[in-house]
């Protein structure tokens, strides 16, 4: 059996800091004493907690062949400078499979975590009160916020049935699936005959589409990841409901194949006429050969928006891998008045502007995701959840983070390349080259972002085409 040590400079046991010699001769006694091989030590210093050594040590843990292993630590609180932070580091080494064990107590990390948070009860902060105190009403069965169509807030909280929302609920269950209209014609069918929503407005496909999607008909309540069976009335059996859902999943898997597909030049072309954008269209031919076999192929065109919108300006339409690959080829060499490379309007640049607003959204978004998992710590800490729900749940959360960390390092690399033009010009250069020669490489989101970066525009008109550069 194998240990790692995590040591962080600074860290604190009941609020004294440690020096780094004392956790490391704590981890070497450790191992010892419990009879643990030493696998390697990781070193963050407190100005920069989850670190490099942080990140170097998930990549050691992640390895294939790891064996039986360990994560010591001085305590719960070297994981981070508050709980919240520790809580989402003992995530994220834990969701590689390796537990972690506190030092100083002997005991799994997550439990003394879960103790301390416990402690700090009394200055937990109001709105974290509040949600703790919702889900509890949640497990109870209790409704929280509006009911779905078909139901009321009875006296004791639980949904009731309304007995004339609730024949139409049902209408449309039977309508979807026993006389297998589609949900637009269910929608049609409800507006035909009358029938109007909650609020008296016409149906949509939307609204008919999340009824159908809706498990509160199951009578099962649903709130905070918190589920309770048989608190309401059903209104739709389960095998039913099954079945709906399966024809709902193949429907949506045909029009993902059919449409969810996005354009990589989506907003950056434009037609060299009338110079409004040219946007992405999709068309689908179906044909029967001569031995009776049916066949279907997909054509995807950039085309001018006045013509599609609009039945304006001349028919400018482009192949768009034709257009994609050409794009490709201007990249990759300096064509005399084919490729031109201009500034940006005003002295800001337009595309810091979106940087620092895409930097402050994912900040944002990784604030809400850390609070969801002290809301997850502290149910644990308040018998809300069990320890494995909470890391279960905790685990989808930490990788989310991860995910969201990938798109910050990115972002603010993108915005210190652009604090001088001169490096703003080595950096396009750079990225130009990178872009031409590692394409098919590179996955979509990836690439549209750098050719966001990198064109301003490029003009179609026909076979001419001019691309233009920021500087």
């Amino acid at each position: 059996m194998q240990a790692v040590g995590y040591i962080v400079e600074g860290a604190r046991r009941n609020g004294v800091k440690r020096a780094i010699g004392d956790q490391n001769r704590a981890f070497l006694d450790f191992c010892a004493r419990e009879g643990y091989e030493v696998a390697a030590t990781f070193l963050d210093t407190d100005a920069e907690p989850r670190g490099a050594g942080f990140r170097q040590m998930l990549q050691f843990l992640q390895r294939e062949g790891r064996g039986f292993m360990v994560v010591a630590v001085d305590g719960a609180a070297a994981l981070g400078p508050d709980l919240g932070h520790a809580a989402m580091a003992l995530l994220a080494i834990e969701n590689t499979g390796v537990q972690v064990i506190s030092i100083h107590t002997g005991r799994e990390a997550a439990r003394e975590l879960i103790d301390a948070w416990a402690d700090h009860a009394e200055g937990t902060p109001v709105s974290e009160r509040v949600r703790s105190a919702m889900r509890r009403k949640a497990v109870r069965g209790e409704a929280l916020g509006r009911p779905p169509f078909g139901y009321r807030v009875g006296p004791r909280r639980r949904l009731e049935l309304v007995p004339e929302e609730a024949v139409v609920v049902r209408y449309i269950f039977r309508l979807y699936l026993q006389e297998e209209l589609g949900i637009r014609k269910i929608a049609g069918r409800l507006n035909e005959e009358g029938m109007r929503t909650r609020r008296g407005g016409r149906w949509s496909m939307v609204s008919v589409r999340d009824m159908l999607r809706n498990r509160t008909y199951l009578g099962t309540y649903a709130r905070f990841g918190v589920k309770v069976p048989g608190s309401h009335p059903p209104l739709v059996t389960q095998e039913d409901f099954r079945r709906v859902q399966e024809r709902l999943q193949r429907g949506r898997s045909s029009a993902t194949e059919r449409t969810v597909v996005p354009y990589l030049l989506s907003g950056i072309v434009y037609c060299g006429r009338c110079g409004n954008r040219m946007i992405g269209v999709s068309r689908r031919q179906k044909w029967t050969t001569r031995d009776g076999e049916t066949k279907s192929s997909g054509y995807r065109y950039y085309q001018c928006e006045s013509r599609t919108n609009q039945n304006a300006c001349d028919y400018n339409t482009q192949r768009a891998a034709d257009l994609e690959a050409r794009l490709r080829e201007l990249l990759g060499e300096d064509a005399p008045g084919t490729v031109a490379r201009i500034g940006r309007a005003g002295n800001t640049s337009s595309y810091v502007l979106d940087l620092t607003a895409q930097v402050e959204r994912v900040e944002g978004r990784m604030r809400r995701t850390r609070r969801q998992v002290e809301e997850l710590v502290a149910d644990a800490a308040h018998g809300h959840i069990t320890l494995e729900r909470m890391r279960a749940l905790g685990g989808e959360l930490v990788e989310e983070q991860a995910t969201l960390e990938g798109e910050l390092a990115a972002a603010r690399e993108r915005l210190a390349a652009h604090e001088s033009e001169e490096e703003r010009r080595r950096h396009l250069d750079a990225l130009r080259r990178k872009v031409a020669r590692d394409w098919e490489a590179m996955d979509f989101a990836t690439l549209q972002s750098a050719l966001r970066e990198l064109v301003d525009r490029l003009e179609v008109d026909g076979g001419e085409t001019r691309l233009f550069l920021h500087l």
